[in-house]
């Protein structure tokens, strides 16, 4: 620890806390574009999660900060900037190997109540702020925002004689009187939680799902599939799961929560309902909807926005491999696959070895049959336990909320150096296993190219990693064969040919091979246009966010939602109030352009 904070008492931490804020305030307040460079370090980072923006952005170097704070704040009007009360107090902390004071805080905007993070670390002159953090509560001070997340009792009439509570959910679901403002697609853990969040803000929103009943996509999945992250992670907005719940969750206990979820917090559900097609009508600046029921009728719906809440697993990728099509037996998409029973004393072959391909492997085995995994590219693995290291935060003390907030405080360079430095801890525990997978011929990365791990995988590429519960040791012990994709000429009627003559033969053929972008999504549901007007989806983008998520998109009126379960419950939050203050004419439907952060070329060729 630094000497100048390793002797600093809770009393003498808070006061710099104070200080520094009051500094900030008074430089945002008069407008001093100096004294607010010179309150950060040189190489400093700010994400503004909604507070200043309108958007979801990050701004590195102290001079990039300033004059971007400069340029917003007579506009936003930031106030009473203080230590967050009933909140965890300002402490020492280590982030990245940087020992830094670490605050909560709370502040008032010319629209609403806010909070942010500030990290500071000792200079000469005093201290200065490392990384800050600024995210937007609510609206409370615009007129015609609700006020209160509960309804008064003004709102639930005692109409004797009259409709109930249920006669009007009833017709709310209806929608056959009045048209819903958003239309969220896809009844997953994005989806209801969007919707939640929507409807706590009093903004009418429907949610369709293709699927017979809410929770199907995880019910539907394979019958051992469990979350590969810990239950405290995990909760949904408002409403945390029971104490008493596993601390990994079962697939159908949570499809059963969906469920539980979407009735309790009375969200607007057509089930066996898909999106044909649609339209936006720029002069009326709605979507125009076909949605096909369950009973084959069309229903047709103009919200004034739409969020895709279909996530990065949407539409299964086939990739044209030689002679696939013509194997005799059966071949099947992981998504597709439930179980493994049907299939004892026959022969399968996998192709991928992300975690859908571990997982089907391993079922397969269990169950008899004799599986053999086809390795296409290099393959991120590491330990369930090990794994939940870049969770951590949520097991140092704070509440969810706490956590969720300091989950927001990470802009694109630091978040590298983090999952590096966890990356590289996780394969020092999980060695031994590792080298017997390389001499097994099982082809490891460490999260190409900057060794940042799982993480960067899945947010830069949607997968390309494995957690390991058991599937490993079974593929290092022989138990689970190996093929290299490059030692293979083409598929069979029977099976697999390899370059030397060999055929492996095959009853099955699992196909554990991704899904495409959320791009072809809209594509297919939008068409081409609005598809190339939105541009990629998922992935870092020049600014080092994820692109297009939880935030405006070229496309008014369209919006996207996706990732695990935290993800979803954190940044629902900030993409109900956008649409919120959209309805408020508080900002535009349009994007704002994609900052230039300060972040060096090199840095964002590493994320495309």
């Amino acid at each position: 620890m630094h000497s100048k904070s390793s002797k600093l008492s809770s009393a003498d931490i808070s006061a710099i806390v104070n200080a520094w804020l009051k500094r900030f305030e008074t430089a945002l307040a008069t407008r001093d574009l100096r004294a607010t460079t010179d309150l950060f370090q040189a190489d400093s980072h700010w994400r503004d999660v909604v507070a200043f923006t309108w958007n979801i952005e990050s701004r590195t170097g102290n001079n990039v900060i300033g004059s971007k704070l400069f340029s917003v704040a007579a506009a936003i009007k930031p106030r009473n900037l203080r230590i967050a009360p009933n909140r965890t107090p300002p402490r020492i902390v280590s982030r990245t190997g940087v020992e830094t004071i670490e605050a909560l805080f709370a502040f008032e905007t010319a629209h609403g109540n806010a909070s942010g993070v500030i990290r500071l670390v000792p200079v000469e002159t005093g201290w200065a702020a490392w990384m800050l953090s600024t995210v937007l509560d609510d609206l409370s001070k615009v007129p015609g925002s609700r006020k209160s997340l509960r309804p008064v009792l003004t709102d639930e009439p005692r109409a004797f004689g009259g409709d109930n509570w249920l006669d009007r959910r009833h017709k709310t679901q209806t929608y056959t009187d009045h048209e819903p403002t958003c239309v969220v697609i896809g009844a997953g853990q994005a989806g209801l939680a969007i919707a939640a969040r929507l409807g706590a803000l009093g903004i009418d929103t429907l949610v369709i799902d293709r699927h017979t009943r809410i929770g199907d996509n995880w019910r539907r999945r394979y019958h051992a599939l469990t979350l590969h992250n810990e239950v405290f992670v995990n909760h949904f907005p408002y409403l945390p799961f029971p104490e008493t719940w596993p601390v990994y969750i079962p697939k159908d206990k949570l499809a059963n929560w969906f469920e539980f979820y979407a009735e309790v917090m009375e969200l607007n559900v057509w089930t066996g309902t898909a999106l044909e097609h649609g339209h936006y009508n720029e002069h009326t600046e709605q979507w125009e909807l076909s949605l096909k029921r369950h009973d084959s009728s069309i229903r047709r719906v103009r919200p004034r926005h739409v969020v895709f809440a279909t996530g990065v697993s949407a539409i299964p990728a086939w990739p044209a491999l030689p002679g696939l099509e013509d194997f005799m037996g059966t071949v099947l998409h992981s998504g597709d696959f439930t179980s493994g029973a049907a299939w004892a004393g026959k022969n399968a072959l996998i192709v991928g070895t992300g975690t859908s391909a571990h997982d089907v492997a391993q079922e397969l085995e269990a169950s008899g049959a004799h599986v053999t995994m086809i390795q296409r590219s290099t393959t991120y693995v590491v330990s369930l336990k090990q794994a939940q290291k870049v969770y951590s935060i949520y097991q140092e003390g704070p509440s969810v909320d706490d956590c969720d907030l300091l989950a927001t405080a990470t802009s694109y360079p630091v978040m590298v150096r983090a999952y590096q430095m966890s990356t590289a801890e996780m394969k020092a525990e999980d060695q031994p296993l590792l080298d017997r997978l390389t001499a097994r011929g099982f082809r490891l990365s460490e999260g190409d190219p900057d060794h940042t791990g799982f993480q960067m995988q899945y947010m830069r590429h949607g997968g390309g990693y494995y957690f390991n519960v058991g599937c490993s040791e079974r593929i290092a012990d022989g138990k689970i064969n190996l093929m290299r994709w490059s030692d293979i000429e083409r598929f069979s009627p029977i099976g697999v040919t390899t370059k030397n003559g060999t055929v492996k033969p095959a009853d099955i053929i699992v196909m554990a091979t991704g899904y495409k972008s959320q791009q072809e999504t809209v594509r297919a549901l939008l068409g081409d246009e609005v598809a190339q007007t939105v541009g990629p989806i998922w992935g870092f983008d020049d600014g080092g966010e994820l692109a297009n998520m939880w935030k405006r998109t070229p496309q008014p009126g369209l919006w996207f939602t996706a990732g695990s379960l935290a993800q979803s419950r954190i940044y629902s939050k900030y993409l109900a109030l956008q649409i919120n203050a959209i309805e408020l004419g508080l900002t535009s439907k349009t994007a704002p352009p994609v900052p230039q952060n300060g972040i060096s070329a090199r840095e964002r060729d590493l994320w495309r």
